[in-house]
């Protein structure tokens, strides 16, 4: 036997010389040994490591298989599925029904506790955001851009005014769906009609430019998501229990005049001048407070809640006169057609904008206008030249006359009323998205420039929810006295589609041998001539036969009692809530009862 031993802790007796060779070998057996128990144990977490990421890998192709795993019918999985069935239902009907889908879903956490005119809030408030952040790019693009042209420069400031606007009516909207959203029906889908036409308007600017396709690609898409967004608000509005059953559409009449016209207003513009009472008088001979429209209009008070009166005595005031958003209820009296005018001649070839080529411009709320003639003196062959644009909210112009070619009259945006005026021009000289009634006007057509058309109407609806159009009642359409002698030598046509839902009705008219059989004109081939609404309601004249007219699939030749009735002061401008303090005399609907209040 060998003398070695091994031991408990592996204790060893000294060796001999002897034993040297033994005591080597059991040396390195003895470290083959150490290393066999430091591995063991690290093998065996290896091993166990591998087995856990094994599993992992198997039960995530697997779920099933996993203790961990949330079953399909979690909480989580369950009010996702409910939040996008509830966003479904309420985008039903939207134009751009995906982007109401994935909106709603994104913005709104519960949208099964939320009411409607809650959802619909969260939706204008991420609009608005948008809007400042559009403004933002647009306002930047001067710097990144800097070889514009005077025209490019004023599109653009134009886009940042509209913007403006845009917000100031997205907020109003916004507090006004805090009420009784029935109540405000009107004005909600008024506000974002507006606020959907400024974005049209915004890019309009720049049609004419050669770099309108460098320019508008900066934040043409951003326009564009603005306006869907807006257009789902439209449809989500429609929704609202109680307005679209048992109560007009559009509002009432009283008085002749819409509702929104009130009983003081109404005094006004039946007074005479001599019988009226005014704040400030503006008088070329001095005799007056002032001498130009201007300084008067900035000495008027701002957010007035009571008439301020501007008394405009005789005399042609060749100056640019802009009533801005602050300046509401402010009025304008002159001495007459063709005593008092404000003239200018701003136009697209000199390089103005069509919405800033206007020689007057209205955008407070109720501005009421008597007695005056807007004209823009520049010339067919300068195209674009506005007398007036209006985006004055609750507006009414009595007793005025807009004088121009192209473009004439800009019936911008929001509610205006026009009562006993008249209208000259040439290619589309009443234009615009507003939602507007004549009543009692005349249109004269002036003699164009050769081979251009007369075309009396090109409105500018782009959306089947937005409740605006041109109505004309009781009206005469017929050629001016510088266009009789050359009548044949120019074709005439009631209007054109300038956007896609164009929405345009004569009711009960006069309508003169100028115009041509087809009664309408295309815009471009086939555009819109489906979506379109025109309509012609037992109007007479020689014009008025429809037996050729055009045969588009929204023209409406014979429109019934119902449809016509759609459109009177009543039922599309609610005139009945504000006409009736203006002192103008209205129909309140076809069977034209004249209402004068006093």
């Amino acid at each position: 036997m060998s003398p070695i031993r091994v031991l408990s802790h592996f204790a060893f007796t000294v060796p001999s010389t002897s034993t040297t060779m033994h005591t080597n070998l059991t040396s390195q057996t003895l470290k083959r040994h150490r290393l066999t128990m430091l591995v063991l144990p690290m093998s065996a977490l290896l091993l166990l490591a591998l087995s856990v990421f094994s599993f992992l890998t198997l039960t995530n192709h697997h779920p099933s298989l996993s203790l961990f795993t949330k079953r399909p019918t979690s909480h989580l999985h369950i009010h996702k599925r409910l939040q996008t069935q509830n966003a479904e239902l309420q985008c039903a009907g939207a134009l751009y029904h995906d982007l109401c889908i994935s909106t709603l879903t994104r913005i709104v956490p519960d949208l099964t506790s939320r009411s409607l005119p809650e959802i619909i809030s969260a939706t204008v408030n991420e609009t608005i955001s948008d809007v400042r952040s559009t403004d933002f790019n647009v306002t930047n693009i001067r710097r990144k851009l800097p070889h514009l042209t005077v025209l490019e420069i004023r599109a653009l400031e134009d886009c940042h005014t509209l913007f403006l606007e845009t917000v100031s009516q997205l907020k109003s909207a916004v507090s006004d769906l805090s009420k009784s959203s029935s109540d405000k029906y009107n004005d909600l889908r008024t506000l974002l009609s507006a606020a959907m036409t400024n974005q049209e308007t915004c890019l309009d600017g720049f049609s004419g430019s050669k770099s309108e396709v460098k320019i508008s690609r900066h934040f043409r898409k951003a326009l564009k998501g603005i306006s869907r967004q807006v257009s789902n608000s439209l449809a989500l509005l429609k929704k609202i229990n109680g307005t679209s059953k048992g109560k007009s559409e559009y509002g009432k009449m009283s008085g002749g005049f819409p509702q929104w016209v009130k009983r003081s207003d109404r005094r006004l513009l039946q007074t005479t001048v001599n019988e009226t009472a005014y704040n400030l008088v503006v008088a070329q001979d001095g005799s007056g407070n002032f001498t130009t429209i201007g300084e008067a209009l900035n000495a008027a008070p701002n957010s007035s809640a009571t008439r301020f009166v501007i008394y405009i005595k005789a005399g042609a005031y060749y100056e640019y006169v802009e009533v801005i958003n602050k300046k509401s209820k402010v009025m304008f009296v002159g001495d007459g057609i063709g005593k008092t005018l404000i003239k200018g001649n701003r136009n697209v070839v000199d390089g103005w904008t069509t919405f800033r080529s206007a020689t007057v411009i209205a955008v407070g709320a109720n501005f009421i206008a008597k007695g005056i003639t807007f004209e823009n003196y520049a010339g067919p062959s300068k195209h674009q030249a506005v007398a007036l644009r209006s985006g004055s909210d609750f507006s009414v112009f009595y007793q005025c006359s807009f004088v121009a070619y192209q473009d004439t009259l800009y019936v911008h945006s929001l509610r205006q009323f026009y009562r006993e005026c008249d209208v000259y021009g040439t290619v589309d000289f009443v234009f615009g998205n507003a939602a507007v009634v004549f009543q009692k006007s005349n249109f004269y057509a002036r003699q164009p420039d050769p081979k251009q058309k007369n075309i009396f109407t090109a409105q500018g609806r782009d959306d089947p929810n937005q409740n605006t159009g041109i109505s004309i009642l009781e009206c005469k359409i017929a050629a001016g006295s510088e266009l009789i002698p050359n009548q044949s030598m120019f074709k005439s046509y009631l209007g054109r589609p300038w956007k896609e839902y164009s929405r345009t009705v004569i009711l009960r008219s006069y309508i003169g041998d100028l115009i041509d059989p087809a009664g309408w004109l295309e815009w471009d081939g086939n555009f819109a001539l489906s979506t379109l609404y025109y309509g012609e309601y037992t109007n007479r004249g020689p014009g008025s036969n429809t037996s050729a007219r055009v045969t588009w699939p929204g023209y409406k030749p014979i429109l019934n009692t119902t449809e016509a009735s759609q459109f009177t002061v009543g039922n599309f401008i609610q005139g009945g809530e504000w006409l009736n303090d203006t002192g103008v005399p209205y129909y309140l609907d076809l069977q034209q009862n004249l209402t004068v209040l006093i």
